[in-house]
């Protein structure tokens, strides 16, 4: 049986005291069984050393991006070398807002993963269709073309530290959340893409977490669904509320 995800995504939010009252009031008041449950924050770069400093020890620490570069001269960028240096296991890539405010291309996504992967770091690689793709009938085909990106650049054996979070661009901060039966059918979509271009092995052991709008009041539904294995949280993660997300998962089969 696979292990639930519920990562929070604090995305560019945050002064430091509000990153230090977060942890102290929410993160490090979490109870959860580790051995159901995994559980990682990504708060920005700058505060990352002081949240490993001071998070609870079942809660691990992502970054929510790595460059497409090493280290070398390419001013402004974090590498996975800087990432892997700090002892941070995960990296969010791909999300719809790199790819929207910032360029990145189903290509590049697939190259940054290889990378990060290649460095020994665990990834959640998004994926997710626009409303005018979903509306148009063409969501599968959307995210089919970004996951065959990223299977492009990988081996089979990478694929163990690789977390697919469906997030749906038109749920994302919107309040608009997809339904569990629409969440399920793209989860269902994905793990059947897996058993076929990569083994039954692969697709049985891959976990499929869901994003776009998760709160405490939709989690329960959500987490019941067959191939949902999880959340990556957006704005609810900075509020108290990202503990009863947890506790859903926690509860769950």
């Amino acid at each position: 049986m696979r292990r639930y995800f519920v990562g929070g995504n604090w995305k560019c939010n945050n002064t430091i005291a509000q990153t230090q009252s977060l942890i102290n009031t929410v993160i490090n008041k979490l109870v959860f069984d580790a051995n159901k449950v995994e559980v990682a924050v990504a708060p920005i770069f700058l505060h990352v050393p002081w949240v490993q400093a001071n998070i609870q020890k079942n809660v691990q620490v992502a970054v929510q991006n790595s460059s497409l570069t090493k280290m070398g001269a390419y001013t402004g960028e974090i590498s996975v070398e800087h990432v892997k240096d700090l002892g941070i296991p995960w990296v969010i890539l791909g999300h719809s807002e790199r790819r929207q405010y910032y360029g990145e291309s189903n290509e590049i996504v697939g190259k940054k993963t290889r990378l990060a992967l290649d460095h020994q770091l665990s990834v959640m690689a998004c994926v997710g269709e626009k409303l005018a793709e979903r509306e148009s009938g063409n969501t599968t085909q959307v995210i089919q073309a970004q996951l065959e990106a990223i299977k492009k650049e990988l081996t089979t054996e990478q694929w163990s530290k690789v977390v697919i979070a469906y997030e749906p661009v038109w749920a994302i901060g919107t309040g608009r959340t997809a339904s569990p039966d629409q969440a399920q059918d793209v989860h269902a979509f994905i793990r059947g893409w897996l058993r076929a271009q990569l083994g039954t092995q692969v697709e049985q052991a891959t976990r499929i977490i869901y994003g776009g709008s998760v709160t405490e009041k939709n989690a329960a539904d959500l987490i019941k669904q067959q191939d949902l294995d999880g959340f990556l949280v957006g704005g609810a993660a900075l509020k108290p509320g990202f503990a009863d997300i947890i506790a859903a998962a926690n509860t769950a089969r």
